[in-house]
């Protein structure tokens, strides 16, 4: 348990930052009609038996604005890689081209954006929940400081202590906002 203000904060901070990083992370997955690398960079291809990260045991490029190029380090690896991608749930149909493998990314119909809109809405309040958990964990350690008969902080600190965890909170969720309305708009646009 955190023994001073300054720690609970810090650790709130650290929680509240890796939410944000992890929604990042999601978001570059969703599919916008516009090829990136990160649509299929953290897939998972079955790997001589191992699950393995596409990005791992391939080349993946961007040769077309709506196509990627996937090359595998290990010919072997191409049926792995196909299939990995076509069970994705992405959309995606992967064309094999002797050694690599040919990704054209369809452009986006009106009800695939909207499950797109959907998807990314529910990424962010699953983040913003994991949030405000944190907020309730650094509150319970301050009440738990006020408590405790070995430290004497003040009420006035303890209060303190809960509107920075309180501000915190706020700002990580503004900054999921707009990383949500940021994706929405691309989503709508491209």
């Amino acid at each position: 348990m955190s023994t001073d203000p300054d720690t609970i904060l810090l650790e709130a901070e650290e929680q509240m930052d890796k939410a944000v990083k992890y929604l990042e992370h999601e978001f570059k997955g969703l599919r916008t009609g516009r090829a990136s690398t990160a649509l299929v960079d953290s897939l998972k291809a079955d790997y001589y038996g191992s699950p393995t990260e596409l990005k791992a045991i391939a080349a993946i490029s961007v040769p077309e604005p709506s196509q990627l190029l996937i090359k595998p380090f290990d010919a072997g690896a191409l049926s792995a890689i196909k299939h990995a991608i076509e069970a994705s749930g992405l959309g995606l149909n992967p064309i094999s081209e002797g050694k690599q493998l040919r990704v054209n990314i369809p452009a986006l119909s009106a009800e695939r954006r909207t499950q797109l809109i959907a998807r990314a809405k529910k990424i962010a309040e699953e983040q913003k929940i994991a949030i405000r958990n944190t907020r309730r964990d650094a509150n319970k350690h301050a009440d738990a400081l006020s408590k405790a008969s070995t430290t004497h902080y003040a009420e006035d600190d303890i209060k303190q202590l809960k509107d920075e965890i309180q501000d915190l909170t706020k700002k990580h969720e503004d900054l999921v906002d707009k990383k949500t309305d940021d994706k929405i708009k691309e989503i709508q646009t491209v």
